[in-house]
């Protein structure tokens, strides 16, 4: 593998030791881009370098400045160098046709890869590098001449110099061969267009096709804006007659109108000489009888008003006398309770004398009674023996505790161990049963993994035949990825490399009948269907691994690796030779060289597919080497074997476990019974511990009785003498009677005080009845002279009303008046020629109408559509002259640039013409490129390319209809040939063009591009092949580039690059 890998680094540059020797043609004063001293032009590649990219480690390659020839066989490594060249460039992966991200561009094994492209400048000292960083993760780093930038200042310089990586006249790698023949004349145009001439012929195309599209547009709206104002038009003159008496009947309608706005004016003005005339004079009259009222009732109230005042004094008098009469109340009401306050108080004294008496004896017989219980305490006390503490049995109590303790901590240690070994061993089984359902649900990941890889109704189909199989003759197998059963990831990886993908996703019949149903039922599905019929005569050889072969690390052959039905099995080997691939380890890896002399042509190792072929030229054998891709498809496919263990395994956890929880029961049921014994250890102790407690409490019990005697019987003896408490009592009854002598004398003074108030008040409310009376008498005549008064004002209030109800009329008759029409001068003039009653008025109103109204119209409308079309007809007429302006301007404008695009254009294929007709005609066929004009249909505009290579042919437009694919590929080549002289772009990328070419064609097609090449303004040509003619005639524009690879290139490669001469590169080599 070292020496594979050392292969790949490759560096050539014939440039330089070309340029001193080829002459330099004197260019044209015509030539834009004007070659150096170098040779080169701007935007040539002057260098390329590549690490880590596709099947190289590293890279330099300085190609020449005209034709560039890389040559090397098939899987060296020469598509990759088109690969960077686009890649490099700013191309996307999708134009190579190969990948759809660039992380697919990194060598495999490598996380990240680089590609640098060097351009001739302006001078042949300046260098533009532009380097590009990509990695497995698919992102992209650019750089410009070593500093990192954003991908547009890349894509602009890139601009400057005309690269289009994406047109296929420029950059055709060897993925896109085909596309470039499938290239519509359209198509092919535009692509011409961008790649050689004017760079302003593709724009204007575009413009002119957008404008031909404006301008068809444009024609069919003026059609139709022309036919629709016309109809309109013809409308508008058929009912003019009638609009005519629809105007007539409008304008008595008009006048009409305008007598009827006159009528609530008239009805206003005969209500408002009303409301002046007679309701505003009963307002005064009602005004006057009011006032008139209220004065005569004002006069007569005058001395009621001074008796009134006259009893207020009197209430006032009264109301004082009254206080002074409940104050006194108040006062005797005291002191009748003081003198009963007094009275209790003394009874209260007597009875405490007599209770002292009885008191006194009582005191004697407590005295001796505490005296004998104190003396009773203490006896007791004394006969109380002491409490000595069990300690030894306490201390012996305590240890056997702290034993159980332990055995039960020791019981819970175990405990736990299990427990913690019982979740293990519930998670073991949890995951094992996850993994059997994740296994028994193979067939649906299987499916899963078929459509994700394309087949998008492969699980619709499979279901199908599912149910449906009692209505096949024979056994129907399939997808075939469902009846495989491999055991080895690495052995899947293989087998699925090796089967073509269409197999796996197809379904097997041994039946035709049963063939024909199942293609008919599922062809909406796109799933292959194979019919297999057992040949008898065919048989697989069985394996035989000889000694040599397990000497290099052959172990088994690809058929033998997996399991499968037999119809299922025979149809692998015979679609896929499986029969003819072997499988061996590193080691045969390592002696790949020596295997291949055993015959076999097809290897599989962990990194490597090894295939030999030899050549049916010269018997030369060519080795390719691709790397392992791991498995897709099979990555959820396991033996069933598996599925068994693991239900063994889950079966073995299961019992486990029922062991695990038995095991936990008994240690439950002792801990239960260490715990038992210790509570009754600890009750044990707890009696002692409560016994000594009680004996404590019933000494210092007695202890407290013994001096709670001895302070009752001190309290005894200290209690107060009777005696002095007698005097006592008696000398405050002596002061009681004393107070209560003093409360009655105050009392008689209270009650002569009470007896002169009252009379008092007797005398002041006769006189406020009095008072009262004459009060009534005046009051009746002045009522009925207040009735008079407040009738007068409800006359008045009423005759307000009535004015306002008035007023509120007449406001509204004004603006209803206002609301029909407000007055002006034009309308008054016009109400002065009108009838002054209101009588007089409405018949003409009703005149009026009657003679309008006998016009009658079998279209009520005919005025408002006649108005309307005349409004549209204006509105379209002006549309119809903007849209006439925007088509003069459209058709100016299309031939301005027409002018400009369509001569360029019919030259410039003209000289593709000239030249592609010249190299056919050298090449003894013949071919013409012409333009297919269609006048203003300019989306429709195409190059033709019409070949014939046969004398009785007739030319025939380039198809794969038409041509072979050889045919195709010399037309292809002559046409990018013919673009040389014409292009303004640096240099062209062509891979693989010549394959399928006969000799003569691939001869005069080589012989066509050197000749192109050694002209002066060709651009830079690299040309892919892996293989060249015998013989063939080359220029100094020529430079060779040979990528090979084996285990003896990179010591001869190096002395190469070094400029060693030949003989010293082949003794190098070994030879």
């Amino acid at each position: 593998m070292a020496a594979a890998r050392a292969a790949k680094r490759t560096t050539a540059d014939p440039a330089s030791a070309r340029a001193s020797k080829r002459p330099k043609p004197e260019p044209p004063a015509t030539a834009a881009p004007q070659r150096g001293e170098d040779d080169y032009v701007p935007g040539n590649i002057v260098e390329i370098e590549l690490c880590n990219f596709m099947t190289y480690d590293r890279l330099t390659c300085r190609p020449g400045p005209r034709l560039n020839l890389v040559v090397g066989p098939n899987g060296s490594g020469k598509s990759s160098l088109v690969c960077a060249i686009a890649l490099g460039l700013g191309g996307d992966p999708h134009i190579l046709g190969r990948a759809s991200s660039v992380g697919a561009f990194v060598k495999r094994g490598e996380v990240a890869g680089h590609v640098k492209i060097s351009l001739r400048g302006d001078t042949p000292d300046h260098k533009i590098c532009i380097t590009r960083k990509i990695d497995n993760n698919n992102k992209s780093e650019w750089l410009l001449n070593g500093a990192t930038v954003p991908k547009k200042e890349v894509i602009d310089v890139i601009k400057k110099f005309n690269i289009q990586v994406n047109n296929l006249t420029q950059f055709l790698p060897q993925d896109r061969v085909s596309e470039f023949a499938k290239l519509s004349p359209i198509q092919l145009l535009e692509e011409t267009e961008k790649a050689v001439g004017d760079p302003e012929l593709p724009v204007q195309h575009r413009l002119l096709v957008e404008r031909s599209k404006e301008l068809k547009s444009l024609e069919v709206a003026l059609k139709q804006k022309e036919q629709h104002l016309n109809n309109l038009k013809a409308l508008n003159a058929e009912q003019e007659k009638d609009v005519e008496r629809v105007r007539r009947r409008d304008k008595l309608l008009k006048k009409a109108e305008l007598m009827k706005k006159k009528l609530p004016w008239l009805k206003y003005d005969m209500m408002k000489k009303e409301y002046i005339e007679v309701v505003q004079e009963q307002e005064k009259v009602a005004k006057k009888k009011m006032e008139e009222a209220a004065r005569i009732w004002e006069d007569a109230k005058a001395p009621i008003e001074k008796l009134k005042k006259d009893k207020a004094v009197h209430a006032s008098n009264i109301k004082k006398i009254s206080n002074r009469v409940n104050q006194n109340m108040s006062s005797r009401r005291e002191v009748m309770d003081v003198e009963m306050q007094l009275s209790a108080e003394l009874k209260s004294t007597f009875d405490d004398i007599e209770d002292l008496k009885k008191q006194e004896k009582s005191r004697q017989q407590r005295v001796l009674k505490a005296k004998e219980a104190l003396a009773a305490a203490e006896r007791e006390l004394e006969d109380l023996q002491p409490y000595e503490p069990p300690k030894a049995e306490m201390a012996q109590l305590t240890d056997q505790i702290a034993r159980v303790n332990v055995d039960i901590k020791n019981l819970k240690f175990e405990k736990n161990s299990v427990e913690s070994q019982l979740n293990r061993e519930k998670d073991s089984m949890r995951k094992c049963s996850d993994r059997l359902t994740e296994m028994e649900s193979k067939n649906c990941k299987l499916l899963q993994a078929l459509q994700n890889a394309g087949a998008d109704r492969i699980t619709e189909a499979y279901r199908w035949v599912q149910e449906n199989k009692s209505n096949f003759r024979r056994e129907v197998y399939g997808p075939v990825l469902l009846e495989v059963n491999i055991k080895d990831k690495i052995h899947a990886s293989y087998l699925e490399s090796h089967v073509p993908n269409y197999i796996w996703k197809a379904f097997i019949t041994q039946d035709a009948s049963d063939r024909d149903l199942l293609v008919k039922q599922t062809k909406n599905y796109g799933i292959p269907i194979l019919n297999y019929v057992p040949d008898n005569g065919t048989m697989t050889a069985p394996l035989n691994i000889t000694p040599e072969m397990e000497q290099l690390g052959i172990y088994s052959r690809l058929d033998q690796v997996f399991e499968a039905p037999a119809a299922v099995k025979d149809v692998l080997i015979s679609q896929a030779s499986l029969n003819q691939s072997y499988i061996g380890t590193d080691k045969a890896h390592r002696r790949a060289d020596a295997i291949s002399k055993l015959g076999i042509s097809d290897l599989w190792t962990p990194d490597n597919h090894y295939r030999w072929s030899k050549s049916r030229y010269d018997g030369y054998v060519s080795a390719f080497v691709d790397a392992v891709n791991p498995s897709r498809l099979f990555m959820c496919n396991l033996d069933v074997s598996d599925i068994e263990k693991l239900r063994v395994q889950k079966e073995e956890h299961k019992q486990n476990i029922d062991c695990m929880i038995e095991s936990l029961k008994t240690f439950q049921r002792k801990q239960r019974q260490l715990e038992d014994e210790e509570a009754n250890i600890r009750k044990q102790k707890e009696e002692i511990i409560n016994m000594m407690r009680s004996q404590k409490k019933r000494r210092e019990e007695l202890q407290r009785r013994v001096e709670i005697k001895r302070r009752t019987l001190e309290d005894i003896s200290k209690e107060e003498n009777v005696e002095s408490s007698t005097r006592k009592l008696v000398d405050q009854v002596a002061k009681l009677n004393d107070q209560r002598f003093r409360a009655l004398i105050k009392l008689k003074n209270l009650l002569t005080e009470a007896v002169a108030l009252k009379w008092s008040y007797t005398e002041k409310n006769m006189a406020s009845i009095e008072l009262d009376a004459k009060i009534w008498e005046m009051e009746k005549g002045v009522k009925k002279l207040e009735r008079d008064a407040v009738q007068a004002a409800r006359d008045y209030e009423e005759c307000k009303r009535i004015t306002q109800e008035r007023k509120q009329q007449l406001s509204i008759a004004k603006q209803h008046a206002e609301s029909v029409a407000m007055i002006t001068k034009d309308l008054a003039k016009e109400f002065l020629t009108m009838p002054t009653t209101i009588e007089e008025l409405e018949a003409a109103i009703q005149d009026t109408e009657l003679e309008a109204n006998s016009m009658l119209f079998l279209n009520q409308n005919v005025l408002q559509e006649y108005q309307n079309r005349q409004r549209e007809i204006e509105s379209i007429t002006n549309k119809l002259n903007g849209d006439k302006e925007e088509y003069e301007r459209c058709c100016s404008e299309i031939d301005t640039v027409k002018g400009k695009w369509l001569p360029t254009l019919r030259t410039l294929v003209s000289k593709i013409n000239n030249t592609f007709s010249r190299n056919f005609q050298e090449m003894a066929v013949a071919g013409e490129v012409s333009l297919d004009e269609h006048d203003l249909d300019f989306d429709q505009y195409g190059i033709l390319i019409k070949v014939k290579f046969r004398e009785t042919s007739q030319l025939q437009v380039l198809s794969a209809h038409h041509q072979s694919g050889g045919e195709r590929s010399v037309s292809t080549i002559l046409y990018l040939v013919s673009l040389q002289d014409l292009t303004n772009c640096p240099f062209r990328v062509v891979d693989e063009i010549n394959q399928g070419m006969d000799p003569i064609n691939e001869r005069k097609m080589f012989q066509q591009l050197v000749r192109a090449a050694s002209q002066l303004n060709t651009p830079q040509c690299f040309l892919l092949t892996p293989k060249l003619l015998p013989d063939l005639e080359y220029s100094d524009a020529c430079s060779i580039l040979n990528i090979m690879n084996g285990p003896w290139i990179e010591k001869p490669a190096k002395a190469w690059s070094a400029g060693d001469c030949w003989r010293t590169v082949m003794s190098v080599g070994g030879r």
